[in-house]
């Protein structure tokens, strides 16, 4: 018997979004879902469970509080990193420059990014992005539909010391 049996769970893998709840959800849960594992069901209870909304609500509309605080319901950390809300938005870095610039590659970042007149959550992980667009599944950067949207804020997600 092999001594590392069982060790696929200590590689660096990329959990897919999993929206079980038969209908369209929103890039909070998304992000939520593909960070955590857990269905998007879940994950909407967690915020509802932060906003005292009814049970059966659509979650839709999600500040970084409420994503930081589902966050730690499932045992992890977000940390504000970088911020250019005070810089006019044509000022604002793109997904794509962002990219250029030196990172942790194992370490999930939540931006915010514009989209459209809209805010909008994408999920970074080395070179790849997660987000509704891609309807959960994890896509190249270079490849996914956000490369020229101007970022609010970024975040780091890890996992808690506690958990």
């Amino acid at each position: 018997m092999d001594s590392f049996s069982g060790c696929d769970r200590m590689t660096s893998s990329l959990s897919e979004a999993r929206n079980d709840t038969g209908r369209t959800a929103f890039c909070g849960p998304y992000v939520l879902s593909a960070i955590t594992g857990y269905p998007i069901s879940k994950i909407e209870d967690a915020i509802r469970f932060e906003r005292n909304a009814p049970r059966k609500s659509v979650v839709k509309g999600t500040g970084a509080d409420e994503v930081g605080a589902a966050l730690a319901q499932f045992g992890y950390d977000m940390t504000l990193k970088e911020t250019f809300m005070a810089k006019p938005r044509k000022e604002r870095p793109t997904l794509w420059t962002w990219m250029q610039k030196p990172r942790n590659v194992w370490t999930h970042y939540i931006l915010a990014v514009h989209k459209g007149k809209e805010g909008h959550w994408i999920l970074v992980k080395g070179v790849k992005m997660c987000d509704t667009y891609t309807e959960g599944r994890w896509t190249f950067v270079c490849d996914g539909p956000h490369r020229g949207a101007r970022i609010m804020e970024i975040f780091e997600v890890r996992k808690s010391l506690g958990a």
